[in-house]
């Protein structure tokens, strides 16, 4: 496939060239267990369904790993694009490989040893066990293949070929629902041939992802791109809020698991039929998760590209889009759980049964009670990968745990328990829950919409409104300068002088202007990283808000701009100068003594450390390194001349150059 303009391709294409192979691609995950859930409970009846559900657990974790590293890493590689930084990109998806080589492994060696004590942990019965043994170890073998496709699969679809994304997963689908039957009813394997099927249907969805890193299209990658860094940090923060997601719906489930076998056990029902119809009515309902989440991922690349680009009028376009669009998934797949919850769950058992009428009893009282409001699920999914592609990873977050954690497993205790309903208690916390994270996910998704709003009016109008009235030909002058050099004061003579406008402390303003952030934070955040008191105290939303300013007050006008990296930021434009400035130990430790309030015994390693933090401050965004005088075109030690004169000398320069 072409590679598509993110930046100026029609939004209604891009999402339908994105979304829709990443909703095929999220149907597969959940095709492969209900696939197999169908065969087997056809093959084996309610206990093999029940051990399915007692395992899918683990899927659930495979999935949030994959998650965490694709995801995370997918977002970051959009945002990466789209500020145009080729590089970085190639060595976030080279990261990403690794860190999933090295994950899976770890995780499914110890899932393998400690297999017997998390099948009882996820709600087993004594009746299931030895089928949820058999079933789970060999699911547990694939899962490495599993993790490391699913997570390539989101990197693939961000590169800009979510068709071959698809097509792979695809691929493994169609052969495990083939060799199913082969193995279940032909080989009379049962659970074992079930999940022997789709280890192979995975092993080949894994052999095509490893295969598309040669042809990698918006990045090039060497050997150094598959070397883990502190970079990899920034990719798995990004992707942290589809971990959790993937968590709280982990923990619901283990959590529903036992309800189903503590409170059903004292029911007409008994332990074994509910836990195994809840697993099938997940499993169902995965289908529908997996809808809205794949239209939200799809649209991952389109947003943080534009984001990045600072294209806020198309990141509104799209937000308005995938809402609608998945509002109207969330009201079909609730009616037809309302409407057709027989005709839905009856594939999954025999008529034959001995359990079928009481499974199928069972089943519609869950369709009818716990998912009587699951269509308002749509914008809770939506709102948390929005928060996510635009960079706000503590708030997406917090829409992850609202709904299962904080509202629904709370809110299911007090109903079976103090108001003493059982097992029907906990059914109807679900559209409780429902309706309240509806409202709160609202509240933050307008508030995310209104934001780039305020961005985009605010963006022309701050910068606009500081004058210059030099009147010459334009003059920019970055300063980098270590701490207690005097370096500040030399800019600010220096702009004096010339008669353009200064900006160190005045890019706090325009950066909240232009972010969002408040003024507060990003100042906090700066004193920090002078106070040196924070190892690795960089935010990305600040840098890219102070990066963008920088760039728009180069572009209009002249100005002195002290330190936040301007030199890279404005490395390819002609009319800049660059300048280092730098003091000797004695009146480093005078000024800092003087001017900074620090003592003199303990000035000197404040000092350091602060230029330390600098240098990496420096290097963790432009890699390069801070000292190197290359990187200026004036490196001067402030104490040969003093300040006014360093001043004196740097104006001229400028007027010889």
């Amino acid at each position: 496939m072409k590679k598509m303009d993110l930046g100026k391709e029609n939004i209604n294409k891009l999402l339908l060239t994105f979304s829709i192979p990443c909703v095929i691609s999220m149907l597969i995950n959940s095709v492969y267990n209900i696939v197999d859930q169908i065969f087997i409970g056809k093959g084996v009846g309610t206990l093999g369904n029940a051990a399915t559900n007692v395992i899918f657990p683990l899927v659930i974790i495979f999935n949030a790993v994959a998650g965490l590293i694709g995801n995370g890493a997918a977002a970051n590689f959009s945002l990466k694009l789209g500020e145009g930084k080729k590089e970085e990109g190639g060595k976030i998806v080279g990261e990403a490989v690794t860190i999933s080589f090295i994950i899976s492994i770890i995780l499914s060696l110890i899932a393998y040893i400690l297999l017997p004590q998390l099948v009882y942990l996820f709600g087993c019965t004594k009746n299931v066990y030895q089928y949820a043994i058999d079933y789970g170890r060999i699911i547990i073998i694939g899962a490495p293949f599993m993790i490391i496709y699913s997570a390539l699969s989101q990197l693939i679809r961000a590169d800009g070929s979510p068709k071959y994304s698809m097509v792979l997963l695809v691929v493994g689908a169609i052969i495990n629902i083939i060799l199913d039957p082969i193995f279940i009813f032909g080989f009379n394997l049962g659970v074992k041939g079930g999940a022997i099927a789709t280890i192979i249907g995975q092993i080949i969805s894994f052999i095509m992802a490893v295969v598309y890193l040669r042809k990698v299209k918006s990045v090039k990658l060497n050997k150094d791109s598959f070397r883990i860094d502190k970079g990899i940090i920034r990719s798995l923060g990004l992707g942290l809020s589809s971990f959790i997601t993937q968590s709280t719906v982990l923990a619901l489930f283990i959590f529903m698991n036992n309800m189903m076998t503590k409170y059903g056990a004292n029911t007409k029902y008994g332990a074994d039929i509910p836990l195994s119809v809840y697993g099938v009515i997940s499993k169902i309902n995965s289908l529908y998760i997996s809808t809205i989440l794949g239209i939200s991922i799809g649209a991952q690349p389109i947003i943080g590209f534009n984001y990045g680009a600072r294209n806020y009028e198309r990141v509104k376009e799209t937000l308005r889009k995938v809402l609608l669009i998945n509002f109207i998934v969330g009201l079909v797949f609730n009616i037809i759980f309302l409407l057709f919850p027989k005709e839905i769950v009856s594939i999954f058992i025999s008529s034959s049964d001995s359990s079928y009428k009481l499974f199928i009893e069972f089943a519609v009282i869950i369709c009818h009670s716990f998912l009587l409001l699951m269509g308002l699920n749509f914008l809770e999914m939506t709102t948390s990968i929005v928060v996510q592609s635009l960079g706000n990873v503590k708030k997406a977050t917090m829409v992850s745990f609202i709904r299962q954690i904080i509202l629904f497993i709370p809110l299911a205790c007090i109903l079976c328990i103090a108001f003493n309903k059982g097992i029907y208690g906990v059914l109807q916390a679900g559209p409780i829950a429902d309706g309240i994270t509806f409202v709160i996910a609202g509240i933050i998704f307008l508030s995310e919409y209104k934001k780039l709003s305020v961005i985009n009016n605010n963006e022309e109008i701050e910068v606009d409104s500081i004058k210059n009235n030099y009147k010459g030909k334009k003059i920019v002058v970055t300063i980098s300068r270590e701490y207690g050099s005097g370096g500040r004061y030399v800019g600010r003579l220096l702009a004096q002088k010339l008669g353009i406008d200064f900006y160190d402390k005045e890019l706090i303003a325009l950066a909240s202007s232009s972010s969002g952030l408040a003024e507060e934070y990003i100042e906090e955040s700066e004193q920090k990283l002078v106070s040196a008191k924070f190892e690795n105290n960089n935010d990305d939303r600040i840098f890219i808000a102070e990066e963008k300013v920088i760039k728009k007050l180069a572009r209009e006008k002249s100005c002195v701009i002290v330190g936040r990296c301007a030199d890279y930021i404005l490395k390819d434009n002609k009319d800049v100068t660059k300048i280092f400035l730098y003091s000797d130990e004695k009146h480093t430790v005078e000024r800092a003594v003087k001017y900074y309030n620090l003592s003199k015994k303990d000035a000197l390693k404040e000092i350091n450390k602060i230029n330390k933090q600098r240098a990496k401050h420096y290097k963790y965004y432009t890699n390069r390194d801070w000292y190197n005088y290359n990187n200026y075109d004036l490196s001067i030690n402030v104490d040969m001349l003093g300040v006014e004169k360093t001043a004196e000398l740097i104006k001229n320069y400028l007027s010889e150059k």
